[in-house]
């Protein structure tokens, strides 16, 4: 990934935009996530603080990751911290509501919030490594 210099041009754009298809899925995964975990922090907060900060946390995690992708300092190496990142809260869902689909659900109805967040990491989780295997060593 990295920014593209023009003859004359002697320094590199700070900000760089994404070189595939893949990479804007990418984005577009981690801002879902990272948007939602903010937004449902304070509600999350009611019930309990210290979730609460980790959904600001959490948030704040995706969104930092997107702003680092969009910069030249991305490097190859960090897609795979992307996926783990990923991965590990994916995981992390079933730590704090348990090790069945049942994770899923709030007050016996279907959690879409939850949905829609799981879904958002697991696809950020395998377009960075998709991305990973094709960025150049």
């Amino acid at each position: 990934m990295g920014a593209q210099t023009t003859p004359g041009q002697s320094q590199q754009s700070l900000v760089t935009m994404p070189s595939s298809a893949l990479g804007y899925v990418a984005v577009l995964a981690a801002l879902v996530t990272g948007v939602l975990h903010l937004a449902l922090a304070p509600r999350v907060m009611g019930f309990s603080q210290t979730m609460g900060i980790l959904f600001v946390l959490n948030g704040l995690g995706f969104l930092g990751g997107l702003l680092v992708y969009l910069t030249r300092y991305w490097r190859r190496p960090l897609y795979l911290v992307a996926a783990v990142y990923s991965v590990a809260t994916i995981l992390a869902l079933f730590v704090f509501q348990g090790f069945s689909v049942e994770a899923f659900y709030m007050q016996g109805s279907i959690n879409p919030m939850a949905v829609i967040t799981k879904v958002a990491e697991l696809v950020l989780a395998v377009v960075a490594v998709v991305l990973y295997g094709n960025a150049d060593a």
